[in-house]
């Protein structure tokens, strides 16, 4: 007769070893190109090494999962665990979400950090009375205008088609008498290329993911300002881990963080040249223009403050010292 013991017992190691695991579903609104979702790829895998494969963290790109409005609705009532978004696509829910894309305050990543430093503490304390921890944070690189036409003066994209993604740039098109249109990242190309949209304002990151160069000519270098992802996670699902596992992911959260500063600061003269090579011509501000989005800024800066309040104040007071 055969013994049934030692199968008995594997059968019962494998179950546990299942047990043991824990999988997460990670959205994330980018393609499988982008350095944010490298990077978070890149997290997920240092989070599996760490805990010796007991997390594993699936990324999710593409807004294939959850599209982008609806990421940290479905990481604050656990549909995911966790997820990343853009911070300033949550503007509408709060002013204080929109402290990063603020045109021509924070023009510069040594900037961006001081806003950073002077805005997490903010942001982490309404997350956490939410039930949502942020993990980590990273900026894009500086945005700049992209149009079919050459333009010299506000008034050149008066009556335009303008691609928004958030609060702050929908009131930036609203502001320059464009017309804001709502476009998420996978349906820039063909919103161009049906007229949908004639211009945006976005980083030489999405332009070169959407091939900017096959549906407009012009790309204006204005560096107006470095909105900033987030990768956040319901507390909920962090702790149910083990104490083990939770300082894995946050080891590797901030790893991920000053890897993702680094990476787009890096790539970011990259993006213009890859896009320059294909034919987009890269355009400086005129004197005029330039003032004249520093006028646009300014009242965009204003309009803040007031909406945000104590927090906005204390946000700008921090900032500017």
């Amino acid at each position: 007769m055969k013994r049934r013991i030692p199968f008995a017992l594997a059968a019962a190691a494998l179950i546990g070893s299942a047990q043991a695991q824990t999988k997460w579903d990670m959205p994330t609104p980018y393609p499988d190109g982008n350095f944010h979702t490298k990077n978070a790829r890149q997290f997920a895998e240092d989070v599996a090494k760490a805990t010796a494969g007991k997390l594993q963290i699936q990324v999710h790109s593409n807004a294939s999962l959850i599209k982008h409005p609806e990421i940290k609705r479905a990481v604050q009532t656990g549909q995911v665990p966790i997820g990343e978004v853009l911070i300033s696509v949550l503007a509408n829910e709060s002013p204080l979400f929109a402290f990063d894309s603020i045109p021509f305050l924070a023009n510069s990543y040594a900037k961006e950090r001081t806003l950073w430093r002077a805005a997490q503490p903010y942001v982490e304390k309404r997350l956490d009375g939410q039930g949502v921890k942020l993990l980590y944070s990273v900026p894009w690189p500086p945005q700049g205008i992209y149009t079919k036409k050459e333009i010299h003066a506000l008034s050149d994209l008066k009556g335009t088609k303008f691609r928004t993604y958030s609060p702050t740039t929908s009131r930036f098109a609203e502001l320059i008498g464009a017309v804001p249109t709502t476009v998420q990242v996978p349906d820039v190309p063909q919103a161009f290329r049906t007229g949908l949209v004639d211009a945006m304002l976005t980083s030489g990151a999405t332009g070169v993911d959407s091939q900017a160069w096959d549906y407009l000519q012009y790309y204006y270098d204005t560096q107006a300002f470095l909105p900033q992802n987030m990768v956040i996670v319901g507390k909920a699902a962090l702790g149910k881990l083990d104490a083990g596992e939770q300082k894995a992911v946050l080891g590797a959260a901030k790893e991920a963080e000053a890897r993702g500063w680094k990476t787009s600061e890096t790539e970011n003269e990259g993006y213009v040249r890859t896009m320059a090579s294909h034919g987009i011509k890269i355009m400086k501000p005129s004197a005029r223009l330039s003032s004249e989005f520093d006028a646009i800024g300014k009242k965009i800066a204003d309009e803040w403050a007031a909406k945000a309040g104590a927090e906005g104040g204390a946000i700008l007071k921090a900032f500017r010292k």
